[in-house]
């Protein structure tokens, strides 16, 4: 199906098309693009323009350029534009201009990124979603899901991130949502603000976007919760907290962790719903009874809602949960905890919290008792108080539980040094170091948490635990 004409997009770029085209989708990876495409040469690490050509070649149905590339003929099919970004971000306003769609829009310093996915998977039984890849949530990321959003969309989720302020009120401006969402205010990219504060100031800014009507969807239990309902409260919001505390309008009032899921209830206006996530977390508990939140204030069955979150499971390298063959013939497996993407002190101790009520199983391997065992990455962009915080990680309750804690990074030494020697495992300055030696550190049995800030590399461990896999003997 036709998502933009030559006509349309150089109306709303306001840029020259040539030729009279038609695209059925927006992409900005040569690699990665769909025959049809219209793929936008935007500038990064590479220039986008050198990659027109291979794009054209590949079957885009058009290019979005500032020039003539070299290599294209000049009766190529173009979109001439004079600032490829700016055109991008101007394509996203028109996109979302011309849609039915009721918009939510995401943020938070944790979770985001499963919260929208969650908020996909639900809303997918009631209408036509449109939501962002990946984590598509920057500057470009932003109007890019705006631009590839279908006029006939029911609903749209757009996710929204930072890592310095000024960045989410223009993006939630761009994205005019409906509802907006905050996770959770943590200690993420403090080396770009004073306190946390700051950062619940800036995550706060998203509400400044919010269409008149719209409801801000708010986590009603932490110390910046008055910022958030503040800011809510000037942009002209209904507000929405959710959470524990009796005073929040959408409220847990109970979460059961069990070895492979989580089973909650909650308080949702005058109802309670029953709800049961395929992977254990009180983090994703929190998050789920806030999509429900956002859900119905879209205008979803909010029971529909809380039964399709059964679906749900969380993304690649935020929590995923595996069971890694070791031997196929006998049958020896360890469960994998893969949370490689990303890391900070909020996220650790809900990462950490979920591999305590693991149960590994005993009898299997060489060491005969299943551990816990925690391979944990540095926490990057905390600032100047980085150290405290990774030291901090050892006064966790959830850290106890633990059989062995290996440590991976310079930040992590803090740490490491402070576990006692019963628990102290490896520590190695690169995750490349301890990829090395995982295997001599694991065993049939165990239940392996990788978590790390994606820049520490730990995905690496992950792979290689994986590599250890067998397929099942049938």
């Amino acid at each position: 199906m036709t998502l933009w004409t030559a006509a349309d997009a150089a109306a709303a770029t306001g840029g020259k098309a040539q030729g009279n085209w038609e695209v059925t989708g927006v992409s900005i990876d040569s690699r990665s693009l769909a025959p049809g495409d219209l793929f936008v040469a935007l500038k990064d690490q590479r220039d986008g323009h050198d990659f027109v050509a291979q794009a054209l070649a590949a079957g885009a149905g058009a290019a979005m350029v500032s020039h003539l590339p070299e290599g294209v003929a000049a009766d190529a099919p173009l979109l001439v534009v004079d600032d490829v970004l700016g055109a991008l971000e101007r394509l996203g306003a028109a996109g979302r201009a011309r849609g039915r769609a009721k918009v939510a829009a995401i943020t938070g310093s944790v979770g985001k990124t499963s919260a929208k996915e969650m908020l996909r998977a639900v809303l997918e039984g009631q209408g036509r979603v449109h939501a962002a890849e990946a984590s598509y949530n920057n500057h470009w990321g932003v109007p890019l899901t705006l631009a590839r959003l279908p006029a006939d969309a029911d609903f749209a989720v757009i996710e929204i991130g930072m890592n310095r302020p000024g960045e989410i009120a223009p993006l939630a401006r761009l994205a005019r949502p409906h509802v907006a969402m905050v996770t959770t205010v943590a200690a993420a990219h403090l080396e770009a603000f004073e306190n946390l504060d700051g950062i619940a100031v800036e995550k706060a800014s998203i509400f400044e976007g919010l269409e008149p009507g719209g409801i801000a969807v708010i986590n009603g239990d932490i110390e910046t919760t008055p910022i958030l309902r503040a800011a809510a409260e000037r942009a002209g919001a209904r507000i929405e907290c959710f959470g524990t505390e009796p005073g929040n309008s959408l409220r847990l009032l109970s979460v059961d962790l069990h070895g492979d899921a989580t089973i909650a209830r909650a308080a949702i206006g005058d109802t309670v719903q029953l709800f049961r996530l395929a992977t254990p977390g009180r983090h994703f508990a929190a998050n789920a009874l806030a999509v429900l939140g956002v859900a119905g204030a879209l205008g979803a069955d909010v029971t529909l809602a809380a039964r399709a979150l059964g679906l749900w499971q969380p993304p690649a390298g935020r929590g995923t949960r595996e069971e890694i063959l070791l031997d196929p013939v006998e049958g020896l497996a360890l469960t994998l905890i893969d949370d490689a993407f990303n890391a900070n002190p909020t996220s650790m101790a809900a990462a950490l919290e979920v591999l305590e009520t693991s149960h590994p199983t005993d009898r299997l391997g060489r060491v005969a008792r299943g551990r816990r065992i925690a391979i944990l990455g540095d926490m990057l962009e905390l600032g100047p108080t980085e150290t405290a915080l990774h030291e901090a990680l050892a006064d966790l309750p959830a850290l106890a539980a633990a059989d062995v804690v290996h440590c991976v990074g310079p930040r992590m030494r803090v740490l490491w040094e402070r576990l006692p020697a019963g628990r102290q495992g490896t520590w190695c300055e690169t995750a490349e170091d301890l990829a090395a030696r995982v295997h001599k550190l694991i065993d049939a049995g165990d239940v392996v948490l990788v978590k790390g800030s994606k820049g520490s590399r730990v995905s690496l461990v992950v792979d290689v635990v994986r590599k250890l896999g067998h397929p099942a003997v049938d």
